[in-house]
């Protein structure tokens, strides 16, 4: 699990799109915290540490405090909207979270071994079909990150979620088939000789054929 961090924030009352327009002129990020059968409180953030901690990664699955007032909140971020034209913060979203709320969230998956994979060291292309893999875990036990083994994997071969540790309390949503995470894809250069080959090699053995044929007639 990442280490967490502490977010320093002002409750605010007024709210809309007015409000929201002037804490973002003020170099602030309007907020939202809801959850935990409470309602829904409207706050302030600091723009440059919040940007920090989005852009450093691993935002939507690490817990933060939020003090308010000298209050702590224990909170996980669930979304947060981006200008699309300047990529600026535009507001986020937190859940209030305790010891026993489970959540739904996106692990990033890391591939080891890349170097020493046989499929790669052939000229093969790594096919990454799912760089997140979606579970539900306790909110104090999110996974840092999913560990992918590249080095038994030949081309054509496939990295399934069952070939992926992942710890006793951490469920995995899709759970109707045993999905792939990647696949060693043949290069073009090797594929085309394959096929190339595949197609020659009847009309090579016809060709023999007439030959054997002829000296026998002779």
């Amino acid at each position: 699990m990442s280490e967490g961090y502490v977010l320093k924030a002002e409750a605010r009352e007024r709210v809309g799109k007015g409000s929201a327009r002037a804490i973002r002129r003020n170099g602030k990020i309007p907020a939202v915290i809801y959850g935990d059968n409470k309602p829904p409180m409207s706050i302030t953030l600091p723009y440059k540490e919040v940007s920090m901690q989005i852009h450093g990664g691993g935002f939507l699955t690490t817990i933060a405090d939020i003090e308010i007032d000298g209050k702590k909140h224990s909170v996980l971020p669930k979304s947060f909207d981006l200008d699309p034209v300047r990529d600026f913060v535009m507001h986020v979203d937190f859940l209030r979270v305790s010891s026993k709320t489970e959540v739904t969230v996106n692990i990033p998956v890391h591939f080891a071994n890349d170097e020493t994979c046989p499929g790669i060291k052939r000229g093969g292309v790594l096919n990454v079909v799912r760089h997140e893999i979606e579970v539900t875990c306790p909110a104090n036990s999110i996974p840092e990150y999913f560990t992918v083994d590249l080095e038994p994997l030949d081309l054509g071969d496939a990295a399934k979620i069952s070939s992926v540790e992942i710890p006793e309390n951490v469920q995995v949503t899709i759970t109707d088939r045993d999905f792939t995470i990647a696949t060693i894809a043949a290069p073009a250069g090797l594929k085309s000789e394959e096929e190339e080959g595949e197609e020659t090699a009847p009309d090579e053995v016809a060709v023999v054929g007439e030959e054997a044929n002829g000296d026998e007639s002779e």
